[in-house]
């Protein structure tokens, strides 16, 4: 005999859920020291309304997620207290015969975990049949990248007559010759830059440094502006840091952004580009042009070569389009 999930079921699983989201997040502790400061209580607060804001956005998802693997057990007569794994397998199967996104069907199977270890809690099963199910891998995004007319467009842009055009050169040059992210670009100081070798010495995430180079077009402009518009912007302050501000130590990683977004409006191109499409354009142009994958991955401080790999999606795909649009004989 088939069973529906009953509403005082489903509201003890509600409670359930509560409690898991509030003991992850330790509002205890969090109220504990409510009464501090003024500020702090208004951090609180704020923290506690979304916290609420999120668990009822989590509930919603539940509950849709419970509605819509109650509608398949029904339809297929499956009592879910005696639901196997082999039942489970067919859910996920019905799940990607609707075109489900991955993400989405390892939601609905998290859901479903959640709810059967509940389930076994509270001694209505024996056991979680969504436990040994495997959700599926996530899609990975293939990185979008500047091809070479757009990124020659974008480093004419900054007058190099001007401090600040000087800075924003230095800025592009740096990005796309080293594939720096642009919160390492910022802490880059002159003790770091070896101009004879052309090298410089990044601190990446978790405090991982690596080795990243340039070249003669990067050099020329680094130096220019040294010896121009850093002077300059700095009006006599010291700093030890490549790129700074007026009077300023450095910039700050959100400052630089908002530079390169106002250098991509003063260009013709209608695309939405990124700061950190530099580096995905660093990578993509290597590969093109026949750089191996594992220099790649140094140059990137990627620990893992499949964080690399995914250009050689972006690479492949390149070099196809241009084989279709060049080959004579492509096409009749």
């Amino acid at each position: 005999m088939n069973k529906k999930i009953g509403h005082k079921g489903f509201a003890s699983l509600l409670f359930f859920l509560s409690q898991e989201i509030f003991l992850g997040v330790g509002l205890t502790r969090i109220l504990s020291i409510s009464e501090q400061n003024s500020w702090i209580s208004i951090l609180i607060a704020f923290v506690i309304g979304f916290i609420f804001l999120n668990m009822i956005m989590y509930v919603m998802n539940y509950k849709k997620d419970l509605n819509e693997y109650n509608s398949f057990i029904l339809s297929n007569k499956i009592n879910y207290k005696n639901m196997d794994y082999n039942e489970a397998k067919e859910y996920v199967i019905y799940l990607n015969k609707k075109s489900d996104a991955k993400s989405t069907i390892s939601r609905k199977l998290s859901s479903l975990r959640t709810f059967y270890k509940y389930l076994v809690l509270n001694n209505k099963v024996e056991s979680n049949p969504f436990l040994l199910v495997s959700s599926p891998k996530k899609e990975k995004r293939i990185p979008k990248f500047i091809n070479y007319n757009n990124m020659e467009e974008i480093l004419n842009v900054p007058n190099i007559k001007t401090k600040e055009g000087q800075r924003e050169r230095v800025i592009l040059e740096v990005l796309y010759a080293s594939g720096v992210r642009v919160s390492e670009l910022v802490n880059i100081k002159l003790k770091d830059i070896d101009f004879s070798n052309k090298n410089i010495l990044i601190l990446g995430k978790g405090s991982k440094e690596r080795l990243v180079s340039f070249g003669d077009y990067a050099l020329e402009y680094i130096n220019l502006y040294l010896k121009e518009g850093r002077k300059l912007l700095l009006d006599g302050v010291k700093s030890d840091y490549l790129i700074v501000g007026k009077k300023s130590e450095k910039l700050t990683t959100r400052r630089v952004e908002q530079i390169i977004d106002d250098i991509i409006k003063r260009t013709s191109i209608k695309l939405n580009i990124t700061p950190h499409m530099f580096r995905h354009t660093f990578a993509t142009h290597l590969l093109d042009n026949g750089c191996d994958l594992l220099v790649v991955q140094e140059l990137l401080g990627h620990a893992s070569l499949s964080s690399t790999e995914i250009y050689t999606h972006v690479s492949n795909e390149h070099l196809r389009e241009v084989y279709l649009k060049c080959h004579p004989r492509n096409k009749r």
